[in-house]
Order: C-alpha cells, then sequence, then structure tokens
C-alpha cells in the first residue's frame, strides 16, 4: 500500500516532469521559450536542408521508453533524407553559467536547444 506522501510526491515529479515536457515541446516546435543553434556541421548545409530539419524537428513525435526514459522530450536521434541528426536541449541558469535550479521553472531557466551531426556529439 502506498502511503498519502509517497502518492503527493509521485504526482508531484509527474506534474514536474509534464512541465518540462511542455516547455521542451514549444521551444522544439515553435522557438519560443530559449535559444536554438546549430553547429558548424549543420550550418554549413545548403539552406533548404536545415529548413527541412528544423521542421522534421518541430514535427518530431516519436518519443518512447527508448529514446526519452524521462519523458522529458529533450533530445532524439532523427533521419530527414539520408542524413541522421541529433539534437538536444538543455537547461541552464539565466546566465547560462551552470546548469538551472529548477529546469520547471522558465522564470530561472534558459532552454537551448541544439542540433547537430552525430559525429559533432
Amino acid at each position: 500500500m502506498t502511503c498519502s506522501t509517497e502518492r503527493v510526491d509521485q504526482a508531484s515529479a509527474a506534474h514536474r516532469r509534464m512541465r518540462i515536457r511542455t516547455l521542451n515541446d514549444r521551444l522544439r516546435k515553435t522557438g519560443v521559450g530559449g535559444r536554438m543553434v546549430m553547429t558548424a556541421g549543420v550550418a554549413a548545409l545548403p539552406a533548404t536542408e536545415i529548413v527541412a530539419i528544423l521542421l522534421a524537428i518541430s514535427s518530431f513525435d516519436a518519443f518512447d521508453a527508448a529514446n526519452d526514459p524521462w519523458g522529458e522530450h529533450d533530445c532524439a536521434l532523427l533521419h530527414v533524407g539520408e542524413r541522421q541528426l541529433f539534437w538536444k536541449i538543455d537547461c541552464y541558469d539565466r546566465k547560462l553559467a551552470n546548469l538551472s535550479p529548477d529546469p520547471a521553472d522558465p522564470a530561472v531557466t534558459t532552454r537551448v536547444m541544439t542540433v547537430m551531426l552525430p559525429e559533432e556529439y
């Protein structure tokens, strides 16, 4: 039998995870709520390929237990045409000096989504 404190803690953790996922999805899908950067390898690609990559990332929804074990929608490996790509979202403090003290709180967090070629990771 689960005690009420454990249920509250589990509910709180689930709410926190959902808030982080929502904030990560907002950045990934719309570019709002953080910064989006690409590595030199991605930046060197033709503009049409970069557009296709960003569209593929924004519409990506194949999250599962294998590629998203924490349920935060913070990274994925995907294919765009023949090219394999990796994107990840990191949560830093507002000064970008350290990790965020609370990734669920946008008031203290700057999200950075990096798009890269796997060999650049």
